[in-house]
């Protein structure tokens, strides 16, 4: 039988207050890690310490606001523009709070239920606000593709 050496399987679990590394945040957020490394560089407000090497180390208010920006990004249906204005016009507190229902629904993506069967593939017929959305979603697919060029994929 091979002993396991997780902190869990040893006992010696994490207190609440202690800092956590980008994989246990991975983990406990049930996002990839490259993600939260994108999130760092969309949103100003996550700011992990870094170490040597460049090893991050994320506060338990880094923690809280990451999961709130999933939640806005995965559950509600916002987009990296829509969290960023939350967060600009409400600040982190606001949004981990959960402020950010009171805001104004202009932040979210609601492409699917706006953007007609029949439309056009010339785009004609598109309402500003729709061809706004798929403009934005275009601009962030492009900039993701960016990314993923850079890192060599």
């Amino acid at each position: 039988m091979v002993a396991s050496t997780s902190s869990a399987a040893r006992g010696t679990e994490k207190s609440p207050s202690a800092f956590r590394t980008i994989s246990e945040v991975s983990n406990e957020l049930e996002v990839p890690q490259h993600v939260l490394r994108f999130w760092e560089s969309k949103f100003a407000q996550v700011r992990p310490l870094k170490r040597g090497g460049g090893r991050r180390y994320y506060r338990p208010e880094d923690i809280g606001l990451l999961r709130s920006i999933r939640n806005l990004l995965y559950d509600d249906g916002y987009t990296i523009k829509g969290v960023q204005r939350l967060l600009r016009e409400g600040g982190s507190k606001s949004v981990m709070a959960g402020k950010e229902a009171a805001a104004p629904a202009t932040g979210r993506a609601n492409i699917k239920s706006s953007v007609p069967l029949s439309a056009p593939a010339s785009g004609e017929g598109l309402s500003q606000r729709v061809r706004a959305d798929l403009t934005e979603v275009l601009g962030e697919l492009e900039e993701l593709r960016d990314l993923l060029n850079k890192a060599g994929f």
